[in-house]
C-alpha cells in the first residue's frame, strides 16, 4: 500500500526557510532567507491539501499549477516539479523571491483559512528553480525552426523579457530596446539585492542573449532612436516600458536639497551594489550613511527604501504613512522584516512641509534673500501632520483626515519620496500620432490581445495597468507574445493570398 505523501498539514507545522538574524543581514545586501534543504522542501510541500478547487492557483495571476508541483516536490520528483512550474511562469525563481505571496497564493491557501498556516509556496517555488539551475535542468533557447518575422520590444523589464523568451523559443527574431545599460528594468535597478540578488536576473538575461535575443541598451526611444524607426525595422512592436514618472508632493520646499525620489535612491544603491561608480552616492546625496532618514509612503517601494537606508548605515530610519498598519498597501511580511531591522513606522502621519536652511555663502550672509542667490535650501526637518481615518472613499478604504493642532517637527537629513509611479507621456515624448492613452496616461490596449490603437503595436505591463506587480507583467508579456504570433500568422496569410 502506497504511503500518503500529502495532506500532512495536520501533523507538520508551517516553516519558512531560515531567516538570517536582523543584526547580520542589516550589514549587507544579500537575500535574507536561506535556501530550503531538500528534505525540508519535501516536508513543507507535503502539507498541501491538494484541493479540488485550488484557490492558490486561481489567485495567482499566472494560474501556476501550484498543487501539481507541490506534490511532485513532496515525492522527490524535483525536476518534474520544475518542468511543471515553468510551463506557466517564465521566471519562477524571481516570483518565488519577490511576489507578495501573502496577498496572492499563500493568502488564499485553504489550510491557511482553516487555521493551520499556509503552505510556503513561494519558498518552495524558489527552491525548485534554484535547484534546476544548479542541476542544469534549465534548457537553453533552441527553436526547432527559425522564422523570418521580427519583433521589436521596447523595455527590458519583466513584461518585455517574458515576451522575448516566449517569442524566441517559437523561432521569431527578437530585439529588445532599453534606456538603461543593463537589461532587467526594475528587477535590476529598482528591487534591492536583499530581496532579489542581481545574479538571479543576470543569468536570465544571459540565457536570453545566448538564445539569440538581441539587446540594444542605452537606447532611449525618442532621443537615441525614434519609435517610427523601430516600427519600420520590425513586423510587430511591443511596448513594455513600465512607469517611471514619480508622483510628487505639493508642499513647501518639496524640492529642497536632501529630498530625493525613491527610484533615484534605489537605482543608485543597486548600481553601487553592481560595482558602478555613482557620483551622487559618493558625495552623499543618495547615501543614507549617518543620516536621519524619513521615507514617505506605504507601498513595497517604501519598504525597499527604508531597508536600504538601514544597510547604508543611517542614524535612524522612520517611515511615514497616512493610514494605519491594517490599511498599508505594502506586504505585511516586508513591514515585519523592516521592524526587525530597526525601522520605526509612524502611522497616521503625513508631511505638511519641509523646513531647511541654506548653506555656504547664503548661510553666512543671512540678510540676502535666498531666492535671489539661487541657493536651494537643505532639508533639516519635516513638518508632520497627524491624521485619523474617516469615512470610506470610493475604493472602500477609510480616507485620512487631518487632526488640527497636532503637527510637530521631525528632524531629517534625508527624505525619500516613495509615493508611487505614473506613466510618462509616451505619445508626446516619442512623437507618435494615433497611439491612444487613457485618462490616466496609460496606453489603451485590449486586455485580452494587448493590441493598441496602432496596427501591429502591442503594450503590456505597468504602462497599461499602472504601477502593479512583476507577476502581472510576466502574465501580460506571455499573453502578448501569443497575440503577436496570431497577428503575424494572419498577416502572413493575407500576404500569401
Amino acid at each position: 500500500m502506497a504511503t500518503q505523501k500529502m495532506l500532512k498539514f495536520v501533523t507538520i507545522g508551517r516553516e519558512m526557510p531560515e531567516k538570517r538574524d536582523a543584526a547580520t543581514r542589516s550589514e549587507d545586501f544579500h537575500e535574507i532567507y536561506r535556501e530550503f534543504a531538500d528534505a525540508k522542501a519535501k516536508e513543507q510541500a507535503s502539507r498541501c491539501s491538494q484541493c479540488g478547487v485550488p484557490y492558490c492557483q486561481s489567485h495567482c495571476p499566472l494560474h501556476n499549477n501550484i498543487p501539481d508541483w507541490l506534490r511532485l516536490t513532496a515525492e522527490g520528483r524535483t525536476q518534474e516539479a520544475y518542468l511543471r512550474s515553468q510551463e506557466t511562469n517564465t521566471f519562477p525563481e524571481i516570483c518565488g523571491r519577490i511576489c507578495p505571496q501573502d496577498r496572492l497564493c499563500e493568502g488564499n491557501c485553504v489550510i491557511e483559512q482553516s487555521g493551520h498556516g499556509t503552505v510556503t509556496i513561494g519558498a518552495i517555488e524558489k527552491y525548485i528553480t534554484d535547484t534546476a539551475w544548479e542541476e542544469g535542468w534549465v534548457q537553453s533557447i533552441a527553436p526547432a525552426v527559425e522564422r523570418p518575422e521580427s519583433i521589436g520590444i521596447i523595455g527590458a523589464g519583466p513584461g518585455g523579457l517574458a515576451a522575448a523568451d516566449r517569442l524566441r523559443r517559437m523561432g521569431y527574431q527578437v530585439t529588445v530596446y532599453d534606456r538603461h545599460d543593463r537589461a532587467g528594468g526594475l528587477l535590476i535597478y529598482g528591487i534591492p539585492g536583499f530581496k532579489l540578488e542581481k545574479e538571479v536576473v543576470e543569468r536570465r538575461n544571459k540565457l536570453l542573449a545566448d538564445g539569440g535575443v538581441e539587446f540594444v541598451l542605452n537606447a532611449n526611444v525618442g532621443e537615441d532612436i525614434s519609435f517610427d524607426a523601430i516600427r519600420g525595422k520590425h513586423d510587430a512592436v511591443l511596448i513594455a516600458t513600465g512607469v517611471y514618472k514619480t508622483r510628487d508632493l505639493d508642499i513647501d520646499n518639496a524640492h529642497a536639497r536632501g529630498v530625493v525620489r525613491a527610484l533615484d535612491y534605489l537605482t543608485a544603491s543597486n548600481r553601487v551594489d553592481l560595482g558602478d561608480e555613482i557620483p551622487d552616492y559618493e558625495d552623499g546625496e543618495l547615501n543614507a550613511k549617518g543620516k536621519r532618514v524619513v521615507v514617505i509612503g506605504g507601498g513595497d517601494t517604501a519598504m525597499d527604501c527604508v531597508r536600504t537606508a538601514i544597510r547604508q548605515g543611517a542614524q535612524s530610519v522612520k517611515c511615514l504613512y497616512r493610514r494605519d498598519r491594517a490599511n498599508m498597501p505594502g506586504s505585511q511580511r516586508e513591514v515585519q522584516n523592516a521592524e526587525e531591522e530597526g525601522v520605526e513606522f509612524v502611522w497616521l502621519s503625513a508631511p505638511g512641509s519641509f523646513s531647511g536652511h541654506v548653506t555656504g555663502e547664503a548661510m553666512e550672509a543671512q540678510e540676502r534673500d535666498v531666492d535671489e542667490t539661487g541657493d536651494i535650501p537643505t532639508i533639516s526637518s519635516v513638518r508632520i501632520q497627524k491624521m485619523r481615518l474617516g469615512a470610506p472613499d470610493v475604493s472602500g478604504r477609510q480616507s485620512p483626515e487631518l487632526i488640527d493642532g497636532a503637527d510637530y517637527d521631525e528632524p531629517a537629513d534625508l527624505v525619500i519620496k516613495a509615493l508611487g509611479f505614473e506613466p510618462e507621456e509616451l505619445p508626446r515624448l516619442w512623437g507618435v500620432d494615433g497611439l491612444e492613452v487613457t485618462r490616466w496616461g496609460t496606453i489603451k490596449a485590449d486586455f485580452q490581445t494587448h493590441q493598441t490603437s496602432l496596427p501591429g503595436v502591442f503594450a503590456v505591463g505597468d504602462i497599461v495597468r499602472g504601477a502593479s506587480l512583476v507577476v502581472w507583467a510576466i502574465r501580460d508579456g506571455r499573453e502578448a507574445a501569443d497575440s503577436i504570433v496570431g497577428y503575424l500568422s494572419g498577416a502572413a496569410r493575407v500576404a500569401a493570398e
